[in-house]
């Protein structure tokens, strides 16, 4: 059986983040739906994800670490030589692939369970990586989204709120078919679905906060105003204290994500055309006071 971490190509010292980008890169490059031509891939992509599922876990990489388990979780059984050399002779009953009941535990240990009467066994299937994208306010405020499988099957996916880029859902027993006899009640794996936010024309997240910028006019910016506001949640009104600069940040509280805020910077918009008026009170205007706002700029520094 071929070790997992030949399988990911990382190191037995490697950090569980170094596992999960190399999982990540593999299980998109050998994906069944992006290699229809190559029916080998199906077969890389299953023990990409069953490698990940030991490697992954940090209780089940320590086991296979120590030798207690195998690549695929399998229970290691205690050798048992003079047991075998005992009944050497004996006839046995077989499987259809020729195996028996000894020779079943000997290989997959407890992950194979035979039937009561008889000499069936049952595996659990490989789990599944799947990708799924997902809108800014979905991932914000949570939702379910429906992912179809390349055989056709549909999963509603349900999103937290407040899900991250990246966040790899797992969902139980939609992965691949458990193994085995007819009827043995092999468990199915899971199917590990990673989430990726699509880019929100407005907002952008930073933590659990969402940042706007929120275009003004030089009448608002210096006189103030009352103006609405997107949020994550809703439309809601702004106060824009009298005087505020370009740039200037104001906070909306608790209008992020998960308990966080809405930070709104604050961008002058001047007239697209010229106004006449305004450039004619500005040429007669003189300011109350005289500050250079450039003074504290040196030359060429």
């Amino acid at each position: 059986m071929e070790d997992p971490y030949d399988i990911l190509g990382v190191r037995r010292d490697d950090t569980t983040e170094t596992i999960r980008q190399a999982y990540r890169k593999l299980a998109k490059l050998h994906h069944p739906d992006l290699n229809p031509d190559k029916p080998e891939a199906l077969g890389r992509f299953k023990a990409i994800n069953a490698a990940h599922e030991i490697l992954s876990d940090p209780e089940k990489r320590a086991r296979y670490d120590r030798g207690e388990i195998d690549g695929a979780g399998n229970e290691k059984p205690p050798e048992r030589p003079f047991y075998r050399e005992a009944h050497a002779r004996e006839p046995q009953a077989r499987d259809a692939h020729g195996l028996s009941p000894e020779d079943l535990e000997a290989l997959f240990g407890a992950a194979f369970a035979p039937r009561a009467g008889g000499a069936g066994y049952r595996a659990r299937g490989a789990d599944a990586a799947y990708s799924l994208t997902v809108g800014f306010l979905d991932a914000a405020n949570g939702a379910v989204r429906r992912l179809t499988l390349p055989d056709g099957r549909i999963l509603d996916v349900t999103i937290p709120a407040g899900l991250r880029d990246g966040h790899v859902l797992r969902l139980k027993g939609q992965g691949y078919p458990g193994h085995g006899d007819p009827g043995g009640g092999a468990p199915a794996g899971d199917a590990l679905v990673e989430i990726s936010v699509a880019p929100h024309r407005n907002f952008r997240r930073e933590g659990n906060d969402v940042l706007l910028e929120l275009p003004v006019t030089l009448r608002e910016a210096i006189l103030g105003a009352s103006v609405e506001v997107p949020t994550v949640t809703g439309t809601v009104r702004l106060s824009i204290p009298p005087n505020s600069a370009n740039g200037a940040k104001l906070r909306l509280g608790g209008r992020g994500i998960a308990g966080g805020n809405q930070i709104v910077e604050l961008r002058l918009v001047l007239p697209a055309a010229p106004d006449p008026a305004l450039a004619e009170f500005l040429a007669t205007w003189m300011p109350a006071t005289t500050e250079n706002p450039r003074a504290a700029m040196e030359a060429g520094s």
